[in-house]
């Protein structure tokens, strides 16, 4: 059993969380600016189903990037000197996420619900959510979006339409972190495509500890600039 929320935004303990499925938490609640702010300095973060309640996450162990340890293979670096693309910050969110949320060739349905876009759409309205897009002869390609707290990014989720744009994406995306200062990449759950791009598990223990130090960092809420990702790969 897991409990379910009140009113206010105030999560259990995430070691409370369930073994199986791993990381289930809570139910309930709201995605609401507070609530969300107040889930991902914790660890947590919503993960549900169209028609199904809100469901709030903590898998242990946990899946991150270092941005400074990125994998870039010799392929991906060979495609990331190639000058016929284009990586803007924050320019289209909402495009970003509503192509995250279309069907998978190998799924049915998303978790990227009409709820989950407006709520989103709001934290970036505030300056607390992002998006990396990769842009081929002046159209959107591929990209990701996610959380900045601190020194902390969470990624939620990237999409696709030509070969290797999500990687473009990700790969500016970790080198706009590194040079930003942020400490870490927080990619929520394991999956072989993020372990080679660098992810590794680290116990959620771990990883909630480093939030209380780097999600306290003063950094207000800001766009990011459009240009920012820009940078030569040698």
């Amino acid at each position: 059993m897991i409990p379910w929320l009140g009113d206010t935004p105030a999560f259990p303990p995430t070691t409370l969380a369930l073994r199986n499925p791993n990381g289930l938490l809570a139910a309930g609640g709201a995605l609401t600016p507070d609530w969300l702010l107040a889930a991902y300095k914790a660890g947590i973060f919503p993960w549900f189903n169209e028609g199904e309640p809100i469901l709030w996450w903590s898998p242990d162990p946990r899946l991150v990037v270092f941005p400074d340890q990125v994998r870039i293979t010799r392929s991906l670096r060979k495609t990331l000197r190639n000058a016929r693309y284009e990586v803007r910050l924050d320019s289209a969110f909402a495009q970003v996420i509503q192509a995250c949320a279309e069907p998978r060739s190998h799924g049915a349905g998303t978790w990227i619900t009409e709820d989950i876009q407006a709520a989103y759409i709001r934290m970036h309205e505030l300056g607390h959510a992002h998006s990396v897009e990769t842009w081929m002869d002046g159209e959107l390609v591929g990209g990701l979006y996610g959380m900045a707290l601190g020194r902390v990014f969470y990624g939620e989720s990237m999409f696709s339409r030509r070969t290797d744009a999500s990687k473009i994406a990700f790969a500016h995306l970790t080198r706009f972190l590194e040079l930003r200062n942020f400490a870490v990449l927080d990619c929520q759950m394991t999956t072989g495509h993020l372990q080679s791009l660098g992810g590794r598990e680290i116990p959620r223990e771990a990883f909630v500890q480093m939030l209380g130090t780097l999600t306290r960092e003063d950094r207000p809420p800001a766009p990011w600039p459009e240009n920012g990702a820009q940078a030569p790969w040698t």
